[in-house]
C-alpha cells in the first residue's frame, strides 16, 4: 500500500469562531494518498463545540475541552480508519468510513429520544412540559433533564416513561448513562469506533443488566447497532 499521510490543523483561511469563550480557527483534517489530498472539518471540533461540553466556573469563566484533546481524538479515529481499510484504502472510502466510525452514539440517538419525550408528555396532556423539553434540550443535556425528572415525577410516571422509551425510542438514556460511567469530563462521548470493540459491548451489556434489570440487554444492544437509522437534526 502506498504511503498515507494525514494531519490536523487550525484552518487560518477561515474566520475565527467562538470555542467556549475563546476565538479559534476551526480544526480541519487533511489526508493525502497517491498525490491526492482531501480536506474536511473535524467532526470532533464540531461535537465538542456544543454547549454541553462547557463548564461555567464560579468566577464566570468557561472551561471546555482542550484543543489538544480534540486533536488526540481525531488522530485516534484516523489511525483506526486507516487500519480498518488496509490494502483497500482510497480517499473516498476513508471519508465514508471516517464519517461512520467517528460518530458519537449519544449525540446521534439524542434527537429521536427528545421527540419521544415530547410525545410522551403531550399524550399525558402536559403540553407545557412537552414544550419545555423541546426548547430546554437546546440548552441543557437531555440526560441531565431526565435525572431531574426522576427526582420530581411520581415514581409510576417515571417508570412508565422509561419502560415506554424501551419500546419507542433509541437507547439514548442507557448509552449516556453508560458513557458517564466509563468516561471523565470533558471527553464525554461514546463513538462508533469504540462500539466496534466487543469489549465495549460486553461492558455495556453488564452495565445495563445491573442498572436497568427490567430491560432486555440484548434488545438494547440491537437498538444501539441500529444507530445509523436514527435522525440527527435538531428541532
Amino acid at each position: 500500500m502506498n504511503k498515507i499521510s494525514y494531519k490536523t490543523y487550525l484552518n487560518d483561511r477561515l474566520k475565527q469562531v467562538d470555542f467556549h469563550g475563546q476565538l479559534t480557527h476551526p480544526l480541519y483534517v487533511q489526508v493525502t494518498y497517491e498525490r491526492k489530498t482531501i480536506f474536511f472539518k473535524s467532526y470532533y471540533f464540531e461535537l465538542f463545540s456544543k454547549s454541553r461540553y462547557a463548564l461555567e466556573l464560579p468566577d464566570g469563566s468557561v472551561k471546555g475541552v482542550d484543543m489538544e484533546q480534540i486533536i488526540e481524538k481525531e488522530n485516534e479515529v484516523i489511525r483506526f480508519v486507516i487500519d480498518k481499510l488496509k490494502d483497500g484504502f482510497s480517499l473516498e472510502a476513508f471519508k465514508k468510513i471516517y464519517a461512520y466510525f467517528s460518530k458519537d452514539l449519544c449525540d446521534v440517538t439524542e434527537f429521536d429520544f427528545i421527540t419521544y419525550l415530547y410525545l410522551f408528555f403531550d399524550d399525558k396532556k402536559m403540553p407545557h412540559m412537552a414544550e419545555l423539553i423541546k426548547w430546554g434540550t437546546l440548552h441543557v443535556v437531555t440526560y441531565d433533564l431526565i435525572m431531574d425528572f426522576k427526582k420530581i415525577l411520581k415514581e409510576a410516571l417515571y417508570d412508565e416513561l422509561i419502560e415506554q422509551a424501551f419500546e419507542k425510542a433509541p437507547p439514548y438514556l442507557q448509552l449516556y448513562s453508560f458513557m458517564m460511567h466509563t468516561k471523565e469530563w470533558p471527553m464525554l462521548c461514546l463513538t462508533a469506533m469504540e462500539w466496534d470493540n466487543m469489549e465495549t459491548v460486553r461492558f455495556f451489556k453488564e452495565y445495563v443488566e445491573l442498572h436497568y434489570p427490567k430491560l432486555k440487554s440484548t434488545t438494547l444492544i440491537g437498538q444501539v447497532n441500529n444507530w445509523p437509522k436514527y435522525r440527527r437534526k435538531a428541532f
